[in-house]
């Protein structure tokens, strides 16, 4: 039922409805900080990942 759930001309129509919503003006910095925030985020799950020990390893 889902397996061809969204076809090609969804997305033409998604992305006509948020070219009509927010204009053509807008996109290209709502695009540049949702790069931003992801970058972001990535870099913070990797601190994240390389300050916490493994968990076999006790220190003592």
């Amino acid at each position: 039922m889902l397996r061809n759930a969204l076809e090609p001309w969804h997305v033409a129509i998604i992305v006509l409805v948020c070219l009509m919503v927010f204009g053509s003006k807008k996109l290209p910095e709502m695009a540049r900080g949702l790069g931003r925030s992801a970058r972001i985020l990535k870099a913070e799950a990797r601190a994240l990942r390389e300050e916490d020990p493994p968990a076999g390893s006790s220190e003592r």
